[in-house]
């Protein structure tokens, strides 16, 4: 049993959905949410983030094993598909249950993202469109949480953007470490045709987008804090990458590219909790 469990965590992708459930929370007590609002965002971002890694892990799991992925559970038996389906089913029904304390509109919104994200795992991610998923599901996330919110407030169109723009940076920089296994296993989604210097540049180029609409786009003029936001933005992915064909030269998994995005996503959630101007 001990064993399951610990299969279904590292299954669950857990360094990118503990990252996105925080970012989660962050913005919700940045847009006004109190202890209880933050709690239930938090709670349905991580039931969608858990269906959505292990959906992922078994839909690839054939792949995973042909290419000798040791890093996932289901391709060595750590854990079986029966007990991963089982469990994704709840978690993907939980998500909408959870949204619907903060209404149907955010219920809706919080659904779209988990459809959107389920999509791109298939049949999406082998197509030309394969970063469609992630811009709509990284935009919808924001917009789920302001319409949480009593009131039903209009999310500002500046933060979705900013938060599609770091998604489609996101998938870029994700893909990279498994361009040469997706290949082997006929996967060819739009970071496979840009090939590694096209997505590496997409993503530096989204990531450097989605802050700079972050630090514009709320009233006023941008503060230092926005201006150093958007220096790290430059700065980090080019640490990330550098340090990813180090891994890569010592025959590691190069996964600093993709921990990159998730410090920039961090950098410009405390900038919007720090700042104060979001809805």
């Amino acid at each position: 049993m001990s064993m399951s469990v610990l299969g279904l965590v590292r299954a669950s992708h857990p360094e990118p959905a503990a990252a996105v459930t925080v970012v989660a929370g962050l913005l919700a007590r940045a847009v006004g949410h109190g202890a209880g609002g933050v709690a239930a965002v938090s709670l349905t971002v991580l039931a969608s983030q858990l269906a959505v890694g292990w959906s992922n892990d078994l839909i690839d799991a054939d792949r995973d094993a042909t290419v000798g992925r040791t890093d996932k559970p289901v391709a060595t038996g750590a854990v079986s598909r029966r007990v991963l389906a089982r469990a994704t089913v709840p978690a993907a029904v939980a998500t909408p249950l959870l949204a619907l304390v903060a209404g149907p509109a955010a219920a809706l919104c919080a659904t779209l993202a988990l459809v959107s994200a389920l999509l791109y795992n298939w049949p999406l991610k082998s197509t030309p469109v394969s970063v469609l998923p992630y811009a709509v599901s990284f935009g919808a996330l924001p917009a789920f949480v302001v319409l949480a919110l009593p009131g039903t407030p209009a999310p500002p169109v500046w933060l979705v953007a900013a938060a599609a723009l770091l998604g489609a940076g996101a998938h870029f920089a994700n893909v990279l470490p498994d361009l040469a296994d997706d290949a082997r296993t006929g996967v060819r989604g739009l970071p496979h045709r840009l090939g590694p210097a096209g997505s590496r540049a997409a993503a530096a180029g989204l990531l450097l987008a989605a802050t700079v609409a972050l630090v514009v786009g709320p009233p006023g003029r941008p503060s230092w804090a926005g201006l150093a936001a958007v220096a790290a933005a430059v700065g980090v992915p080019a640490v990330g990458w550098y340090v990813g064909r180090t891994a890569t030269g010592a025959g590691a998994r190069p996964v600093a590219a993709f921990r990159a995005v998730l410090v920039v996503a961090l950098i410009d959630v405390v900038l919007l909790v720090a700042s104060g101007r979001v809805v």
